[in-house]
């Protein structure tokens, strides 16, 4: 057998896995969602503490793609380690489109994974705020946790749309070239750089907008943080309402099409016959 998997057989290991996760019993989803919800957190809050000030000695090209360097972590975690992320299981579309799966069974884990990865998303909002990194830099970590949700929040109900378009079809396709490794080295490398080019690219992923997001509304009530990031009093729109229905809305249908569709549905037309 040779080093990595054909496209054809990519699309056949993932319909196959896809049966498996939609077979998952509730505890195990949940575990493992909350499981990825923390994971890629780990990713979102160590890009948001290696970059706070980089763009000032490094330009603002480079820390976007150290950013999505070390954001890349995360993923890892979930494809290496084992978890649950809604965004990954977009690709259990194709498995649908293919007739061999029932709505019923896609939407029971879609809805459990992706609750559960929110809740996981919390569960470090809460660790880190309690952990005080946010202080490091005199406060420069928290200003740009601050600035980075301030900004999600802000954006129109198309850009976020779009943008959890082109962050849902890299991240599937990080998954889908991580199934197509056959060792651990090929799984890392076929992760980085797909998620690499989200982070840097400046799409939006959901599950990492539930920490992003949530680590600025808790921030903001701090003067302090608030005048190092200079937005005191320009953060109206940073809200939990904002947050669910102007970026976490549009982008997640965004991700569905992004990974479901151009990704799932794409390769799943290209390599598989429809049945009658």
């Amino acid at each position: 057998m040779g080093g990595f998997l054909t496209p054809c057989e990519i699309c056949k290991k993932v319909e196959e896995t896809s049966k498996q996760k939609a077979s998952l019993p509730v505890r195990s989803l949940i575990v493992l969602g909350i499981l990825a919800g923390v994971y890629i957190g780990f990713g979102a809050e160590l890009s948001t503490t290696v970059t706070h000030d980089l763009a000032k000695y490094m330009g603002v090209g480079f820390s976007k793609f150290i950013a999505g360097s070390v954001f890349s972590v995360g993923l890892m975690l979930v494809v290496i380690g084992g978890a649950e992320l809604f965004t990954g299981n977009c690709l259990m579309l194709g498995c649908r489109m293919q007739r061999s799966m029932k709505t019923g069974e896609l939407l029971r884990n879609w809805s459990i994974v992706y609750l559960s990865n929110f809740a996981g998303s919390l569960l470090l909002v809460v660790i880190m705020y309690y952990s005080g990194l946010w202080k490091l830099g005199h406060l420069g970590v928290g200003a740009e946790a601050l600035k980075i949700a301030n900004a999600k929040v802000n954006l129109s109900f198309v850009e976020a749309f779009c943008r959890g378009i082109g962050c849902n079809w890299l991240v599937c396709l990080a998954v889908w070239l991580a199934v197509a490794g056959q060792d651990v080295a090929s799984k890392i490398l076929g992760v980085y750089f797909p998620i690499m080019a989200f982070v840097a690219s400046g799409f939006e992923h959901s599950i990492a907008n539930m920490y992003f997001i949530p680590v600025g509304l808790v921030l903001k009530a701090n003067q302090a943080v608030a005048g190092a990031a200079g937005l005191s009093g320009n953060l109206a729109e940073l809200t939990w309402s904002s947050f669910l229905l102007h970026n976490l809305l549009p982008v997640t249908i965004g991700n569905i099409v992004g990974g479901g569709l151009f990704v799932a549905g794409a390769y799943c037309l290209a390599f598989r016959h429809h049945k009658n």
